[in-house]
């Protein structure tokens, strides 16, 4: 019997309650599954850090959109992935996301390169379940609009980095920049040289933070 232990992090408990019924529902004759789930990072980082210890997961879902962690430090599932890929980097790791600008799926894949890769828009029943199953024996599953990226991917090796999602989360939180080095562990000039680079990196013209995080918005960093 294959035991394999899963973590669905999804601020959605509706789209939670959907995957694990699909999974439960086709999985493999030998398999027997054990699904945790969280809605937030803050509930995520407890368990990633307490199961890391003991029992370590074996799969990991993440959506990017979520409530980020009350002490700042975690803004995304991009970030809670990181996280997984150090305490835990035997597990594997999927990404799932409304997000399917080449752009933010060039980021995902520059930053984290999942073993998993899901379009929310692609997603079906059987897609999900074939998916989970390739995930487990020869990754990376990657849904179809991902797959199209990445048969014609972007030269560009331009992407926002861990760092400069923090700036960019902090900063739309309403924390001046003056302060973002209470938060990051850079000097306060760094930081203003990383927001130089992404005001070029987003083409803003007249240089204002809003006009920045406007822009980082469209692009589904926000």
């Amino acid at each position: 019997m294959e035991h394999i232990k899963i973590l669905m992090v999804d601020d959605h408990p509706i789209i939670l309650e959907g995957y694990q019924n699909v999974l439960m529902a086709t999985k493999q004759d030998n398999q027997t599954l054990y699904i945790d789930t969280a809605n937030n990072c803050d509930t995520a980082v407890i368990m990633i850090e307490r199961e890391s210890k003991k029992y370590p997961y074996d799969v990991c879902f993440f959506d990017i959109s979520l409530p980020g962690s009350e002490d700042g430090r975690y803004a995304s599932g991009e970030d809670l992935a990181l996280l997984a890929k150090r305490l835990m980097p035997r597990a594997k790791i999927v990404i799932l996301t409304m997000f399917n600008e080449t752009f933010r799926i060039h980021n995902i894949i520059k930053e984290i390169d999942p073993d998993g890769f899901l379009i929310k828009s692609d997603l079906t029943s059987m897609e999900l379940a074939d998916g989970f199953q390739q995930i487990l024996k020869s990754p990376p599953y990657y849904s179809s609009t991902v797959s199209n990226y990445t048969k014609k991917r972007i030269s560009s090796d331009i992407y926002v980095d861990d760092i400069n999602r923090k700036i960019l989360h902090l900063l739309s939180q309403g924390v001046k920049t003056k302060s973002l080095n209470e938060y990051i562990d850079i000097s306060t000039s760094a930081i203003e040289k990383r927001k130089k680079q992404l005001k070029i990196l987003f083409s803003i013209e007249d240089g204002k933070d809003e006009s920045l995080l406007k822009e980082a918005r469209e692009k589904g960093y926000l």
